[in-house]
This record gives structure tokens, C-alpha cells and sequence, in this order.
């Protein structure tokens, strides 16, 4: 198991996020989510997280505008911010480096997946 981390989820499919945040909780990660870009700077601002898994299509505020506001946090150099996305292409995984992401990670991810790149890269 890795080591407890705090996670925030973003993600516009609020049941996918949910269900990930009840498997992280389990494995001893405090885990939040957020359904839209206003919502997740302010649950951000509360709650400082470790890591964030980010999907890029989101309402309103899109996943890349997203991660440059989270960068502008006074916590937010430190984040470990890795894109949670069905956007795959070569061009999303350019778009997303240049956004800020430290990762790229395309749906659909096997639970596994993330809580590995939770021991590994976080």
C-alpha cells in the first residue's frame, strides 16, 4: 500500500469519481471530488491536496485552464497533477505537459494503475 496521500477527483462524471474516491478511501487515502473547475479550486483552496486526477473535458472551465489556475495556488508547484482523460492522442499529451500535468493517464484506468502511480510518482 502506498503511502496516505490526499487526492482530489475531477471529474464531470460525478459517479466514476465518486466510485474512485470509495476505492482510494479504502485503500487509507483521504480522497475528494469535484464535478467542474469552480468547484475544484474551491474544494482545492480547503482542502491543499497531494495529487489531483483531473479530466480535461470538463464544464466550464476545461481541464488544461483548470490546471494553470491550480498551479497559481501558493501550494500548487508542489501538486502532483496527472490528467485523467479519455483524450489520448499524441497532441492531448503535448497540450496537457504544456498546461502544467506531471502525467497523462487515459480512461478507461484500472484501479491498480492508480493507486501504483500513487506509490510510484507521488
Amino acid at each position: 500500500m502506498s503511502k496516505s496521500r490526499r487526492v482530489l477527483l475531477i471529474d464531470d462524471n460525478v459517479d466514476a469519481a465518486e466510485s474512485l474516491a470509495q476505492l482510494l478511501t479504502l485503500s487509507g487515502h483521504d480522497a475528494r471530488t469535484a464535478g467542474d473547475g469552480s468547484q475544484a479550486m474551491r474544494v482545492a483552496q480547503e482542502f491543499h491536496p497531494e495529487v489531483v486526477f483531473c479530466d480535461l473535458g470538463l464544464p466550464g472551465m476545461n481541464g488544461f485552464d483548470l490546471a494553470k489556475e491550480l498551479r497559481t495556488l501558493p501550494f500548487g508547484r508542489d501538486i502532483v497533477l496527472a490528467a485523467l482523460t479519455g483524450y489520448g492522442q499524441p497532441s492531448d499529451r503535448e497540450k496537457t505537459a504544456r498546461a502544467g500535468f506531471d502525467a497523462h493517464l487515459v480512461k478507461p484506468v484500472d484501479p491498480s494503475v492508480i493507486e501504483s502511480f500513487l506509490d510510484d510518482y507521488a
